[in-house]
């Protein structure tokens, strides 16, 4: 959503009436059904309309008179008359195409002697205005904060949240990215309610009533409401709270949506454990009582129909996978009709990989490597790949990283091209407008880090990847590709330019045939990016495994740090700092989903005294970013990887210092 903030002052409008009061609390933190206020239950009050729009009811209140539309703010403001300092308004609301230079209030505070707008929410063709009365010795001045949205005038339902606090003005559109302002007018402590009434849909007068439909105005006094409704599901029409007038209706579809006449069936539906699903129950329904889950049997799985909300419980041990020595990097990933697979990159000579087997992961196929450091799968057509990234030279001294090809009629990989590559830390493969690429992070030639990663693109002719582009990288460590709408992303974790690890990491954008430099990241020892959608907003996490420096290495070398969140500010066209966390040198994020839950977990490996820590399992809290749930005991951890089969979600990390990796299971509630 594009914004252009604007505050703007009016002239002094009256002296103040008394002098500053010390503020109370003059409310609990419950929300306050501003609209319930005005409605009554059954929906009888003269000139209110109830309208379905797009499957949804809302309220229409420009028919009724003002004075009906209001109520003395003493209701609900018992304990005192000052207007919280901080609080949040919540509103869903459909608003109309309105005509050029027109103004429509959609709430107001109005002081009934002097008429005086205390407080008020308008509406233009392409902003949003929060009024407010400022009052010091000088006299009183409206104030009015404007937030430039024309989207909001698509005659479609949007919920906004407008939080105040601290000298902030926050709005957020269907819990999308929110959109500040830091004022220098604050909004006042003081600011008094008494003598005064709420009116909704209007400002007292016949002129500027809202003419559209709305559905939803809370006011949530202490707190912004954001966390309390993102992320939802259906962001236009988040709830916190609403009248019982429309708690009662349920949408009726189109006529063309449903079938004009009804029809029955017999409907056969099993209860208890989880039955077989064969010919005898296709077409049959199961209801898990224990997960309140409906499932329908199609062909011979049980396919959700009515998916229960779970919730992440707490997590257990399930496996212990012997490696054949010391795991630096794993990958999971399906062959289709054959399973589940996971791929180990071992520290001396053999790799291997496993498959599921019976819920374990057992042996499957040896691959000679050297101090290999990652996998990746990747697809071309029909065609099944695994590239993996050699850190050492061959027995000839050569450096080399090689691409299996799956074979279907041996069910194994088999080496299919090599690589020159440098000390190769991560293969990063994507595909941008049809062609396949591959991007190499080459760490270091002898003792020099700063050299070129190279990107590799497929050539269909002669069915081989073919260098593309080199990009200048320092002790490069880690690619991570991703798209937002049309255009493609590729950032590289930099780790260490010879002195310090106190470098920049970039992030490039594909233009005219190759990546450009976008932005830059100061990032210490940056050894993992990971990216993730919430709803609509995009973030990319950098884990930092170390501060060193070699002029300062006595004062500056430490391992507990900060990793850092960005998130993608599409106005600013650049990703800004979301969140610090701090980490015991981090190697890896990985990002899962649990239900409606959404979770980061990290690659914790040492602290200064032990590779016995710690790795951490975060839950997005909204407002309040990710906070820490889950604490995993791990040994020198350096990468997780999330992954789920019939039976449940999972977990596995790898370990750098001990031949053991382990599956956990998320139990869920």
């Amino acid at each position: 959503m594009s914004a252009l903030l604007r505050l703007c002052f009016v002239l002094p409008l009256v002296a103040p009436s008394h002098g500053t009061q010390r503020w109370e609390p003059c409310t609990d933190l419950r929300p306050l059904d501003i609209l319930a206020e005005v409605v009554p239950s059954d929906g009888a009050t003269s000139g209110i309309r109830i309208v379905q729009v797009h499957g949804a009811w809302g309220l229409q209140l420009s028919a009724a008179a003002p004075h009906v539309m209001s109520f003395p703010a003493s209701r609900i403001f018992s304990q005192c008359d000052l207007f919280p300092e901080e609080f949040s308004i919540v509103v869903t609301l459909r608003v109309p195409s309105l005509p050029p230079k027109r103004n429509e209030y959609l709430l107001t505070v109005v002081a009934e002697e002097s008429d005086l707008l205390l407080l008020g929410l308008r509406f233009s063709p392409a902003q949003l205005h929060f009024l407010f009365l400022r009052k010091d010795r000088a006299g009183a001045w409206q104030t009015r904060v404007s937030f430039r949205s024309p989207a909001l005038v698509d005659s479609r339902w949007h919920t906004l949240v407008l939080a105040v606090s601290a000298g902030v003005f926050s709005l957020t559109t269907d819990c999308g990215l929110p959109v500040d302002i830091m004022a220098d007018v604050p909004f006042p402590a003081t600011l008094s309610v008494r003598g005064a009434r709420f009116f909704v849909g209007s400002r007292r007068r016949a002129k500027g009533l809202f003419t559209g439909l709305v559905r939803q105005l809370v006011l949530l006094p202490g707190s912004d409401a954001t966390p309390r409704l993102c992320p939802s599901r259906n962001a236009p029409l988040a709830v916190l709270s609403i009248p019982r007038v429309l708690q009662a209706l349920t949408g009726k579809p189109e006529d063309n949506e449903v079938l004009k006449y009804p029809y029955e069936t017999n409907i056969r539906v099993t209860l208890g454990p989880r039955p077989p699903c064969t010919e005898v129950e296709d077409a049959q329904f199961w209801f898990d009582a224990s997960r309140k889950g409906l499932y329908l049997c199609v062909g011979n799985e049980w396919v959700s129909v009515l998916a229960a909300k779970e919730r992440l419980d707490y997590v257990e041990e399930h496996q212990n996978l012997f490696t054949n020595s010391e795991t630096l990097g794993i990958e999971v990933f399906r062959i289709p009709q054959v399973g589940l697979f996971v791929a180990t990159a071992n520290r001396k000579a053999t790799s291997a990989v496993y498959k599921w087997t019976e819920g374990k992961f057992v042996s499957y196929q040896n691959i000679p490597t050297h101090q290999a450091q990652a996998w990746r799968h990747f697809t071309i057509g029909k065609k099944i790949f695994l590239a993996v990234a050699n850190f050492e030279p061959d027995e000839k001294g050569q450096e080399f990283s090689v691409i299996y090809k799956w074979s279907h009629r041996k069910l194994k990989f088999t080496p299919y091209q090599s690589i020159a590559t440098h000390s190769a830390r991560d293969w990063e493969a994507f595909e941008v407008d049809g062609e396949h690429f591959l991007a190499v992070a080459n760490h270091r030639e002898g003792d020099n880090h700063n050299i070129d990663s190279v990107i590799y693109k497929w050539n269909p002719a002669t069915r081989l990847f073919e260098a593309n582009q080199t990009i200048a990288t320092s002790g490069a460590y880690d690619w991570e590709f991703f798209s937002v709408g049309p255009y493609s992303f590729l950032v590289v974790a930099n780790t260490f330019n010879g002195t310090s690890t106190k470098v920049h990491s970039h992030l490039y954008i594909r233009l005219l045939g190759s990546f450009q430099l976008f932005q830059s990241f100061p990032t210490f020892g940056a050894a993992d990016w990971e990216v993730f959608h919430i709803g609509e907003r995009i973030f990319l996490a950098v884990a930092n495994s170390h501060s060193y420096d070699v002029e300062m290495q006595v004062q500056n070398d430490s391992y507990v740090i900060n990793s850092v969140i960005y998130e993608l500010n599409v106005t600013a066209q650049a990703f800004v700092k979301f969140q610090d966390i701090l980490t015991c040198s981090a190697l890896d994020w990985e990002f899962f989903s649990v239900g409606e839950d959404y979770f980061l977990v990290v690659a914790n490996s040492f602290d200064g005294r032990t590779f016995s820590v710690n790795s951490i399992i975060y839950r997005w809290q909204g407002y309040e970013g990710f906070v820490a749930v889950h604490s995993l005991p791990t040994v020198g951890c350096r990468d997780w990887e999330a992954f789920s089969t019939t039976a449940g979600a999972y977990l596995i990390y790898s370990s750098a210092k001990e031949p053991l990796s382990r599956v956990l299971r998320l139990r869920t509630r």
